[in-house]
């Protein structure tokens, strides 16, 4: 193989005095968050809220529901083309970690949860955009999201990944706004009810190329699914607490930016489709700018381009040609 990649992991604690550093993609939930006048008490609520989900899931021993609570820390991965100086801001992705009160035990949660990319912005935001410029139908570019996909790959396989981490990711999004969902007979302790939907989505045929498969489940005490994207075997692969510390912090997250879908005042249905213009919903007493991170994503694709996929083009398409997975 030609030219690899070296992988530079660093993490920050998130907690209510976090400030997003210069280069963190600013559209990310948390950054969003932790910016403007109300960013301490935006950051303060959203991290009891997540401690409050999360002993409302894990509720056995825990009479009081104030045993645990989720600490969480913000994994920033640079990664450099080998022989070139210049690292590039490539991913950034959410750890949890369990403290329990009773036992004053730490105990590792899931890597992953929260998912940003500038290669996915610049994809999303500025590719798909150009190729669909002037067209009466929409489509799809060629190859699109395999470079991503590729890198995404080689990073969870490296070794670098490996010296961090002991188990593969799990990143938790929302379910999509134009497709059906049937809740189906499969029902976890943990997770709740699994849904399936009606039709396969861009994001879904995205995450493949990342080698991630999907299922959708509806967490006990919540109103809506949540998509969970994952390597391996998601109901056996990890512990029951693991997946609460998802669950809790990523519900909570969705409550914030997706309030007519996860804040809804009614629960969805054996036959569910989310509605993003549902008015029957209740807001959280957090700052978030949607607008403002529509347009992020665009200026941040365009950070991508600039700075990573125009300069290594051809080292990139060599490289990504070259790659087996």
């Amino acid at each position: 193989m030609n030219k690899g990649f070296t992988f530079n992991i660093k993490n920050i604690c998130l907690d209510e005095n976090y400030h997003p550093a210069d280069n963190t993609r600013i559209t990310t939930n948390f950054a969003n968050l932790a910016r403007g006048e109300s960013r301490q008490q935006n950051l303060r609520n959203a991290l009891k809220m997540i401690d409050n989900s999360f002993n409302a899931l894990a509720f056995w021993d825990n009479p009081k529901g104030d045993r645990y609570s989720v600490e969480l820390e913000i994994i920033s991965v640079d990664m450099a083309i080998e022989s070139c100086a210049e690292a590039f801001p490539s991913i950034e992705v959410l750890k949890t970690n369990i403290v329990d009160h009773k036992t004053n035990e730490r105990i590792e949660g899931i890597v992953g949860n929260n998912f940003s990319s500038y290669v996915r912005d610049y994809d999303f935001s500025v590719l798909l955009g150009d190729h669909n410029k002037g067209q009466t139908q929409f489509s799809i570019p060629p190859n699109f999201g395999e470079l991503h996909g590729k890198l995404f790959q080689y990073f969870v396989n490296s070794n670098a990944y490996k010296q961090h981490f002991k188990k593969r990711p799990v990143i938790c999004l929302s379910v999509s706004d134009n497709k059906t969902y049937q809740r189906v007979e499969n029902q976890h302790p943990v997770l709740g009810f699994e849904y399936q939907p009606n039709e396969s989505s861009l994001t879904e045929q995205y995450f493949k190329k990342m080698g991630l498969q999907v299922r959708y489940f509806m967490p006990p005490k919540s109103v809506a699914p949540l998509a969970f994207y994952f390597f391996g075997d998601l109901l056996n692969d990890y512990s029951n607490l693991e997946l609460i510390s998802t669950i809790s912090t990523m519900e909570t997250f969705q409550k914030i930016y997706r309030p007519e879908i996860y804040n809804a005042n009614a629960v969805a249905g054996n036959c569910y489709q989310p509605n993003l213009k549902n008015s029957d919903h209740s807001l959280t007493q957090i700052v978030y700018d949607r607008e403002e991170r529509n347009k992020l994503a665009i200026k941040q694709g365009k950070f991508a381009e600039k700075h990573f996929i125009k300069p290594y083009q051809t080292v990139l398409e060599q490289w990504s040609a070259d790659y087996a997975l």
